[in-house]
């Protein structure tokens, strides 16, 4: 393997499971990433299969100093990345911080607590801030996230100081309201992997919709935390989620409820279900097309489904299954149609193509594709369009092809 052993380290997912100590994590990523088997990852770090497996699954945890020492020494992880997985006697302990910032403690009490106030809230009031939430979920798709944190906290604070002047209906729409931001604060933190935070935020969302009656978010929330599944490689929490988002709201829209079933099929997807994976995806699309004949009833946040969107997530599960051909074809007529607007959207798209195009041999349409991606992940795609571009690459290294050292170049030039 040479010295490419070393290089595998650039990739942000393999780094980031060294800083969190999570070696099943790392033992995953590092398979998927050199195409070794348990047996010949356990032959590098003195361990035998079963126990490479029983790591990788979470049967068994690595608390040894020598295991850890003969990991480190045996996939040659770099000294800066060991250093920087010991928590210092100082820092909190890694699993008990949130991972960026999360809710005020008080905010739950400050919403769902009346206070005597002067100020009163009206219905133009609140029609103002549905609309301005509107458009901030249109300016994320074009800017990405990171520049959206602080304003949106701030917004979701002003709506919290509403409740204390609201009477009546006004007061379940003020909590609808503040289960929005929150399950916005929840996808930006998601997009920039604050798993922790995202969480917290998802679960403040929930509870806020269940108060406030309102299904639709009820049902999205569990969605995205689907959604959040699927992104960390774990198919089957996946489908127990979106299954939870149907059963559990049965007053949600038609187009929620298709939302729920992609996210099912994703996740038959990621365990290699392809039966099961095109069932839900063929009854995702029904309901989402229903939905479109009536789209007075569907919540402002389903603005972005339609039948590119399916063509591209299509091109996903086709990726997950491993038919290259098929995810080529899919993601390039959906890139093809989708709007520039989605800047974010196209940037991870693009990136999932450099994939399928890697994995189907065609290198040089593959680099074609990564290098056009490149800046715009760099920008606004961190850490998942990032991320996806780094597997591609490690795709092309493994075939022997001379562009993914190429690509690698291009990745390190915005290190």
């Amino acid at each position: 393997m040479g010295d490419s052993r070393t290089e595998l380290w650039s990739h942000p997912t393999l780094s980031a499971a060294v800083a969190e100590s999570d070696w099943g994590a790392v033992f995953r990523a590092y398979r998927t990433l050199t195409g070794l088997s348990q047996t010949k990852l356990g032959e590098l770090v003195g361990l035998v299969q079963p126990e490479v497996s029983d790591i990788e699954r979470g049967r068994r945890r690595v608390t040894s100093l020598e295991v850890r020492k003969r990991i480190a020494t045996g996939l040659r992880i770099p000294e800066r990345l060991q250093t920087a997985g010991v928590p210092s006697a100082r820092s909190p302990v890694p699993a008990l911080a949130l991972a960026g910032p999360g809710p005020d403690e008080d905010l739950l009490a400050r919403v769902t607590s009346v206070v005597d106030t002067e100020h009163r809230v009206d219905d133009p009031t609140l029609d103002w801030l549905d609309r301005l939430l509107a458009e901030h979920r249109r300016a994320e798709d074009q800017i990405g996230s990171r520049p959206l944190v602080t304003v949106m906290r701030q917004q979701l604070r002003t709506v919290v100081d509403l409740y204390a002047g609201a009477r009546g209906p006004l007061a379940g729409r003020v909590v609808r309201l503040a289960s929005e931001h929150a399950q916005f604060l929840a996808w930006m933190a998601q997009d920039q992997a604050q798993t922790a935070a995202a969480l917290a935020w998802y679960d403040r969302s929930h509870e806020w919709a269940l108060e406030a009656g309102d299904a639709d978010m009820a049902a999205t929330t569990l969605s995205m935390k689907a959604h959040m599944a699927w992104s960390g490689g774990r198919g089957t929490r996946c489908v127990r989620l979106a299954e939870a988002a149907r059963w559990s709201a049965p007053g949600a829209s038609l187009g929620v409820q298709g939302m729920a079933a992609q996210m099912e099929a994703r996740g038959h997807a990621l365990n290699g279900d392809a039966d099961n994976a095109h069932r839900r995806l063929d009854e995702a699309q029904d309901l989402i097309s229903r939905a479109s004949q009536c789209p007075e009833d569907e919540p402002p946040w389903m603005y972005f489904y339609g039948e590119t969107w399916f063509t591209l997530q299509r091109g996903m599960i086709a990726l997950h299954l491993r038919n290259w051909r098929g995810a080529v074809e899919h993601l390039t007529v959906g890139l093809d149609a989708m709007p520039d607007d989605y800047r974010r959207d196209k940037t991870w798209y693009r990136s999932c193509l450099t994939h399928a195009l890697a994995g189907a041999g065609e290198t040089a349409q593959a680099l074609a594709a990564g290098l056009t991606a490149v800046p715009d992940a760099a920008a606004i795609g961190r850490p998942h369009s990032w991320n996806e571009l780094h597997t591609a690459a490690a795709v092309l290294l493994r075939r022997g092809a001379a562009e993914g050292q190429q690509l690698v170049a291009a990745l390190r030039e915005y290190d």
